[in-house]
């Protein structure tokens, strides 16, 4: 007696998924473009004429010089878990994109749940319109399901049976609903607005109190007037710093989602679009010289030289072992030119050579202690941008030199103001701090507690809130 296998309704309707913002919460043509800007200068200068040649075009070229890597994309994992189900239910998985065939088979293959793909080609870019006559002639109208996540997939949901959406707002739902039925919505994974804060490092905004130096250098912190200027120029430093901060994990995706910790950012993680993120950049940017325009010219030029520097930063010079520290020391003394600049104040050449040692030698730090971290997770054989851990012997060395030699230069700096009947037991006092905090941080770093961001790190760590206070303390009494 032979048994009859009852195939349910719903499988045998294929169902179609989108790519880019649905099975992956980012944009794969967008994070191509990104990559690009890390290659040399010769494949940027060719987009143009990609773009020229049609979007279809311009996605082929991008897969045969860049290709995000697939296993490390932020998957949606609720999304991913149904489509599993179903597939064990046995209905047909298609996967249905306008990335590049080339791509668009690699995430096929790595998630490995899909019958067949279709993708873009060099000449036809398969969305909106075009993919709905694609599904249409070989489903036939309302002969599948659809999962898709944006506006632009309007003329597909007109042809499918039934639609699945991905975090869609209001204005798309009700428009899908009237088309088709809607049968399930996925919620998606977009951060919170503490996501959006913790991706502009609300918290290194601390690093642009150096705006204050020439105020505290000159005695004059109780100015209302200067006070003012210097927490205008904190609050644009603030914001352009956090600008920078979106754009280099723009064009870090690919290494930030490979490191232990740094995939958890919410770039990184699918939490923040790259279209959120590319838009507040701009609007960060924008307020920082709106803020400017209420300075004195200087602030700008000083603050328009360190967005430079760091844009050249984080395209090539991150990869260059010890520019790129000694370019982020340039960036905090160019936060003691603003702040003079705002405030209409000369800059000691002294402040602005301690400044670039010690700062130099945290840098340093920061690469230390993250090839540190790197080792313990991965083992022995790993890398970072310019640097290898058989090195950090090396990065130690001149760390450690460079904190205590920018000690010993503030130390002759405070000599030359004592002649000059200034205050140099505060400045005794800063130096003795300093030395102090600089070897505790290099000890914390050796002994791999320095995990991530040292910023972090001084936030909770015990020690480095006494060593604030203190500080804190001798410059309000010195100022």
């Amino acid at each position: 007696m032979s048994s009859l296998v009852t195939i349910p309704a719903e499988a045998s309707v294929p169902l179609v998924v989108d790519l880019d913002g649905t099975l992956v919460a980012s944009d794969l043509l967008a994070e191509s473009v990104f990559a690009l800007l890390r290659k040399p200068l010769a494949e940027l200068f060719k987009l143009p004429a990609y773009l020229a040649n049609g979007r279809a075009a311009l996605k082929a070229q991008l897969a045969r010089v860049v290709q995000p890597e697939v296993s490390t994309l932020p998957y949606r994992r609720e999304l991913l878990a149904f489509l599993e189900a179903e597939k064990r239910s046995g209905r047909t998985l298609i996967l249905a994109t306008g990335t590049n065939e080339a791509l668009a088979r690699k995430v096929a293959e790595h998630v490995g749940l899909f019958d067949r793909t279709l993708a873009s080609d060099r000449l036809t870019n398969l969305a909106g319109e075009t993919k709905a006559e694609r599904l249409a002639a070989l489903f036939g109208d309302k002969g599948f399901d659809y999962l898709g996540n944006s506006w632009r997939d309007l003329p597909v949901w007109r042809r499918a049976r039934k639609a699945l959406l991905v975090q869609p707002s209001a204005w798309l739902r009700h428009r899908v609903a009237k088309s088709t039925t809607i049968e399930r919505v996925f919620a998606g994974q977009e951060g919170s607005a503490k996501s959006y804060l913790e991706e502009l490092r609300w918290h290194h905004w601390i690093k642009n109190v150096l705006v204050f130096v020439p105020l505290f250098a000159e005695h004059r912190l109780y100015d209302i007037a200067l006070l003012d200027r210097a927490i205008l120029a904190f609050v644009a430093f603030s914001l352009c710093a956090s600008s920078i901060y979106l754009f280099n994990d723009l064009l870090d995706l690919p290494a930030d989602r490979s490191h232990p910790l740094k995939k958890n950012r919410p770039l990184a993680a699918g939490q923040l679009s790259i279209a959120h993120a590319l838009v507040l950049a701009a609007v960060l940017l924008g307020a920082t010289v709106t803020i400017g325009t209420f300075l004195p010219t200087g602030f700008l030029g000083a603050i328009g030289i360190y967005f430079a520097l760091n844009l050249a930063y984080c395209l090539r010079l991150k990869d260059i072992a010890y520019l790129d520290a000694l370019v982020l020391g340039a960036g905090y003394s160019m936060r003691i030119v603003a702040g003079a600049a705002a405030v209409q104040m000369r800059v000691s050449p002294w402040l602005l050579i301690i400044s670039l040692i010690f700062f130099f030698g945290l840098a340093l730090l920061k690469r230390y202690a993250d090839l540190i971290s790197l080792h313990l997770h991965y083992g022995h054989r790993v890398r970072l941008r310019g640097y290898g851990i058989q090195k950090n012997g090396a990065i130690f060395e001149v760390g450690t030199v460079s904190g205590f030699l920018a000690v010993l230069v503030l130390a002759l700096y405070g000599y030359l103001l004592e002649q000059e009947g200034l205050h140099f037991v505060s400045v005794v006092a800063i130096c003795t701090i300093l030395l102090f905090w600089t070897m505790h941080l290099w000890r914390m770093a050796k002994l791999g507690k320095i995990t991530g961001d040292p910023v972090a790190f001084v936030y909770r760590d015990r020690i480095s809130q006494i060593v604030a206070a203190l500080m804190l303390t001798v410059l309000l009494i010195s100022a």
